[in-house]
């Protein structure tokens, strides 16, 4: 089974930032109760998409750099990055279909050509 990636902060620019895939980056925390309702959601993405996506996950708790440098305020928020540039920002937990729609429509627009 494929699951998100767990990344630190000096994992960051090497799994994110250079990633040659589209990113979907997950800020959480373990106390976070909305951070749980994504989680699972999170984990079926990670699986069903393997190969055209990366979903990673930064434990705002103890990896709290990149949080700060992409201004992150409250959780969960994900960042869905292509070729290293944020191109949406989801704040707050969103119900499954939803949260599909955004990652299908996040991977229509990273997979136009440039």
């Amino acid at each position: 089974m494929i699951e998100p990636v767990h990344i630190t902060d000096a994992a960051f620019e090497e799994v994110v930032l250079k990633s040659t895939l589209p990113v979907v980056v997950d800020f959480w925390a373990p106390w976070c109760i909305p951070c749980k309702m994504v989680a699972p959601i999170l984990d079926k993405v990670a699986e069903e998409y393997a190969g055209k996506l990366i979903v990673a996950k930064v434990n705002t708790d103890d990896h709290f750099e990149w949080a700060m440098k992409y201004g992150v305020q409250g959780i969960p928020t994900m960042l869905f990055l292509d070729k290293g540039e944020v191109v949406h920002r989801q704040i707050g937990a969103l119900p499954e279909p939803m949260l599909r729609k955004v990652v299908d429509r996040f991977l229509e627009l990273s997979n136009l050509p440039n």
